[in-house]
């Protein structure tokens, strides 16, 4: 009897062993599932509309204008324009950029235009939250709470020279300086001038081979001769080249970029076989901000106005109300 009632506590024993040891063990990591799905799932910042103009933006897909609020429309610019990847600083950096942008233009637009402005490089690229989500997929909500919150922590914030909004220009990335506006467009502006930028050697736009057909490069250039000669090649202060000439013909380190498609005018020439290869240091024009050194600084714990102002020279952060008010007041 002993060994029998011994037999049947043990049976017992395993069944329930069997039986709720399982539900023990799935439980804990039931709950820990879902919370990490609900974590993913998190809702979007919900920006502070208030009292602010709207941007009328051309869509280039459908041709018909899109109205959006002020601060949606830098969300969308900035979203579009850099990585969200970036630490925040620089992330706010782009969005005072992108506002001052758009401030400037509607300040000058009048009361009725067709639109402000397209949704290119013309002007700024422009994606709609509908587009983000499509091309973010599930990285949509930790991407655009990011940009969100930067464009939230510096809401209204412009930047000024002399009280007046200032051509913001932005690039991706310099060849460890940006370039003086004079130099590449000619006309001199106070607050676009040469500044070190060492962060971008750390850029993967840093340093670029472009290999070209030489008949392509003597068609785009409209040379007379099939060998390619380089001489009397100019630089400008921050290293890129100001005046170039190539089989006897002087161009600009502008136009030779514009031409051939090159993402720089700090390059260098190189013959191989029936192809020429460039090789280009940065990406963009040089001119205002390098989005990737405004990363860099951000790594290093400057905050966005230590960057918009190492960027541009003599500028002040200032209300787009006060300034768009006043602006309008003097026409």
């Amino acid at each position: 009897m002993n060994i029998k009632r011994e037999t049947v506590v043990l049976v017992a024993i395993l069944i329930t062993v069997i039986t709720v040891l399982p539900a023990l063990i799935v439980v804990p990591f039931s709950n820990a599932a879902s919370e990490s799905v609900d974590l993913n799932e998190t809702e979007d910042i919900e920006l502070e509309v208030g009292d602010q103009p709207s941007v009328q933006v051309m869509r280039s897909s459908s041709e018909k204008v899109e109205e959006v609020p002020l601060e949606e429309y830098v969300v969308s610019v900035v979203a579009a324009e850099v990585p969200a990847s970036f630490e925040l600083e620089a992330i706010k950096a782009q969005a005072l950029a992108a506002r001052t942008y758009i401030t400037q233009i509607l300040v000058d637009s009048g009361d009725d235009p067709e639109y402000h402005v397209t949704d290119t490089v013309e002007h700024q690229v422009y994606k709609n939250l509908d587009e983000l989500r499509s091309a973010w997929g599930v990285d949509y909500s930790w991407k655009i709470n990011k940009i969100k919150q930067a464009v939230q922590e510096t809401q209204g914030q412009i930047i000024t020279y002399s009280g007046n909004p200032i051509t913001a220009q932005f690039f991706s990335t310099s060849n460890g300086y940006t370039e003086n506006a004079e130099d590449y467009w000619q006309n001199e502006i106070p607050y676009l001038k040469m500044v070190n930028s060492p962060w971008d050697k750390q850029s993967p736009e840093y340093l670029e081979q472009q290999i070209i057909p030489r008949e392509e490069v003597i068609q785009k250039l409209e040379l007379d001769s099939n060998a390619i000669t380089v001489s009397n090649t100019v630089r400008t202060e921050s290293d890129r080249i100001k005046e170039i000439t190539i089989s006897g013909k002087t161009f600009t380190g502008r136009d030779v970029r514009e031409l051939l498609g090159l993402r720089s005018n700090d390059f260098t020439i190189e013959e191989k076989g029936d192809h020429i290869i460039f090789t280009t240091k940065g990406y963009g024009h040089g001119v205002g901000m390098s989005q990737y050194g405004a990363n860099g600084m951000a790594e290093e714990g400057k905050s966005y106005q230590e960057i918009v102002k190492h960027y541009y020279q003599g500028v002040e952060i200032s209300s787009i109300q006060d300034v768009m008010g006043s602006l309008r007041a003097m026409k």
